[in-house]
Formats: structure tokens, C-alpha cells, sequence
């Protein structure tokens, strides 16, 4: 999985998926060769990889005994993972089709990782019991319809979305958008902290914390929900609630496209040629989570943007690891942290290989990225629930 070796590096997370769901077990080597993955020597393997263009090379057992001696060498950082079965996958995201893509589900689909989708009546019946890992879509929990209101609020797909959004919640049996939207955090936060790995990009990551953080507070303006917020609703905001983030302040504005302090996109002087992140080097024997999360060809990943691009470094709590930064821009761009028996990562911006995407932009085509880091940053995450659970060292 080095850059020299792999031509197919996203496909090569689904050949590992494939070998899982066939009851094979799979070792992950985590900083050998970019975080290569051993796998039994069969034949329908062989011809899987073929048949999907991934790179591999059939070694013997004695070689692979020695990659594994050194891979465990007190010696060297690097450690094996054993990878026991194919997690049940979910993706939360409107039924509906939207003007924008989504990156999670793009390359679940370019590496052939099959998934299912749910939305919040799925959520709200409990039936994230059934998964192990959870995606969320570009989604705004705040019930604020993503704070697109200045610029799309006459278009034909904004109005569609709101009164869909709007019979949605009423059907629930809730009065307001921004009600149903917090029972759906509420409930994905239980799931979190009952076991489940969440994964969130762009503004699904602040906004849910957000959403949890206002529990029992109107910070929705009349556009949104027919009544005035409530008044001094910063005061009531309840950091103790969230996942990552606090003492962020929220934009009162309807009309400002942003939804806190918590987004570094209006605070960037980044030029596009320079924005880059870096990828944080820990000890792959001592803390095996956060390196493999952290699995690429390359230590520095080209940035992208989203509505919420990436987080501002002084409002992350001090339990969350910061997984990627661009440390001269104060911000943190991938974060991970242990939420009860769960597990979250938050991933900022929209596309790793769009730097701008826009409403209405065409969709990525990975083809032609096939060897993309920052979409490798996505499959590690989509793996690290098939991990056999070390216990802890003391």
C-alpha cells in the first residue's frame, strides 16, 4: 500500500473487505509499506484482484513470517492488527436525491464496500442497532436547512427540501424540523456511546454538536421555524454535552453561511496551491487506533474545503486526538475521540479531490483518483471496526 507499489489504493480497501466477508481473516500491517494488508493466498482472491485492478504480490510463507517478525520488532513503529470480520456499514443520508455528492458514499461505491442507507425515521426506530459503523451525509442537525437561506432560499431544490424536511417531522409526530433533528443526534449519540463507530464530514460534524449542545434551547430563527430564537441562547449553549468541540461561539445571523466559531473557512489565508495538512505520527505498538486511522502513501494530504473546511484547534476538547492539522493555520483538520464504548471521527470539508465543491458541481469521478490520500483517510475508518480488540496495555 506504499506509493510505488499499489496503483489502486481505494480498491484495495475493498478487496480486504471482500476477503472479510468471506470469513477470511485479514492483518493489517500498519506502517509497513503504507499500511499493507496481508491476506490469505487463494486463488478467487488473486482473481478478484485482478478482475478490480489492485496491486499485489504473492509471497511465500517463509517471507511473510519474516514481514511479520520485523513488523512486531520492538524496534521498529510499526505493529499487526488482525482484521476479523466485515462490519455492517450505514450511511444516513435523505432518501431524496440532493445537489451535491457525498464523499463517503462515492468511494464506498468506487471500492465496491456495500453499505446500507438510513434516514431519521430508521434512526428514531433504533435501527442503528443493526450496524457497526455509521456515516453521517452532509447534514445540518440544527434544523437551520444547512444555512443556505440567503443564497438558495428562492430555488426550486431549497423549498422542495424544507417542506419535505418540514412533512417529515410532522409525521414523526414533532413540531419543528430542529426538534426531530435533535432526537436523531440524541439517538446517534446513544448509539455512539452504546458501542457504535461514527464517522461525519463537513458540516455534519459541527452541526451535531452543536444540535446536542442547544438541547432544549431555540437558536432557530423565524425562516427556519416560524418563532423567534430564544434570547440570549448563547449563554444556555451546554459544551458538557458535545463530543469535540466547546466554547465555540454561534453565528446569529440567518443570512451568514456558517453555523460557529467552530469552521476555520472564513479564518483561512491559504492559498489553494499551499493548503495541504499533515498527518500526525504516533506509535503504531502503544497506540494502534489513531495510527491506524492514520494509514497512507503520504504523510501530507492536499486540503480541501467544505462548508465547514476544518476546526478551529482552540475549541477542540482536550480528550480529542487531532488525527491531520495545518499547524500554521491553527486548525485541525481530522479528529478521533472515544465517546462511552464508542468511537467518532470528524473528518472537515466536502471532497478530498474537489477543492472547491460547490451546489450543483459535478460529482468526483474516482477513476480518476484512484490513489488518493485523503479518500484513504475515509476506508481506514471504514475498516477500523473489523480490528480484533486488543485489551489495553498497563
Amino acid at each position: 500500500m506504499d506509493s510505488e507499489g499499489q496503483k489502486n489504493h481505494l480498491k484495495a480497501y475493498g478487496i480486504t473487505f471482500w476477503t472479510l466477508d468471506k470469513q477470511l481473516k485479514v492483518k493489517w500491517l500498519l506502517n509497513y509499506r503504507g499500511g499493507s494488508f496481508l491476506l490469505p493466498d487463494t486463488d478467487a482472491i488473486q482473481k478478484e484482484c485482478q478482475i478490480r485492478g489492485v496491486s499485489f504480490e504473492v509471497i511465500s510463507n517463509e517471507k511473510a513470517e519474516s514481514i511479520l517478525e520485523l513488523v512486531e520488532s520492538p524496534s521498529q513503529n510499526m505493529e499487526s492488527v488482525v482484521l476479523e470480520k466485515a462490519p455492517k456499514i450505514a450511511v444516513y443520508t435523505p432518501k431524496g436525491k440532493l445537489p451535491w455528492d457525498d464523499a463517503v458514499t462515492m468511494v464506498l461505491t468506487y471500492a465496491e464496500i456495500p453499505y446500507t442507507t438510513v434516514y431519521d425515521e430508521d434512526v428514531l426506530n433504533d435501527n442503528l442497532l443493526l450496524y457497526d459503523w455509521l456515516h453521517l451525509h452532509h447534514e445540518d442537525f440544527t434544523g437551520q436547512f444547512g444555512k443556505f437561506y440567503n443564497s438558495f432560499k428562492t430555488t426550486a431544490w431549497y423549498i422542495e427540501d424544507k417542506k419535505e424536511a418540514e412533512a417529515l417531522a410532522a409525521r414523526l409526530g414533532y413540531n419543528k424540523v430542529s426538534e426531530e433533528k435533535l432526537a436523531v443526534a440524541l439517538k446517534i449519540r446513544d448509539y455512539v456511546v452504546g458501542g457504535g463507530f461514527m464517522f461525519a464530514m463537513c458540516s455534519a460534524t459541527d452541526s451535531f454538536d452543536i444540535a446536542l449542545s442547544a438541547e432544549g434551547v431555540d437558536i432557530c430563527e423565524a425562516m427556519f421555524d416560524g418563532d423567534a430564537s430564544d434570547p440570549d441562547y448563547q449563554k444556555q449553549i451546554d459544551y458538557s454535552k458535545t463530543f469535540a468541540f466547546t466554547d465555540f461561539t454561534l453565528e446569529r445571523n440567518p443570512k451568514v453561511y456558517e453555523f460557529s466559531s467552530i469552521d476555520m473557512t472564513p479564518k483561512r489565508r491559504i492559498f489553494k496551491e499551499a493548503d495541504y495538512f499533515s498527518l500526525m505520527d504516533f506509535s503504531a505498538k502503544w497506540d494502534p487506533v489513531p495510527t491506524m486511522l492514520c494509514q497512507n502513501h503520504t504523510a501530507l494530504v492536499k486540503g480541501f474545503m467544505g462548508q465547514t473546511t476544518s476546526f478551529t484547534r482552540d475549541e477542540i476538547k482536550s480528550n480529542v486526538l487531532v488525527l491531520g492539522e495545518n499547524k500554521s493555520n491553527g486548525e485541525a483538520k481530522y479528529i478521533h475521540g472515544i465517546k462511552g464504548k464508542g468511537f467518532f471521527t470528524f473528518y472537515g470539508g466536502h471532497d478530498p479531490e474537489d477543492y472547491t465543491h460547490k451546489v450543483g458541481d459535478p460529482k468526483t469521478e474516482l477513476e480518476l483518483h484512484p490513489t488518493s490520500p485523503g479518500y484513504r483517510l475515509i476506508l481506514n475508518n471504514v475498516l477500523f471496526p473489523a480490528a480484533k480488540k486488543k485489551k489495553q496495555k498497563t
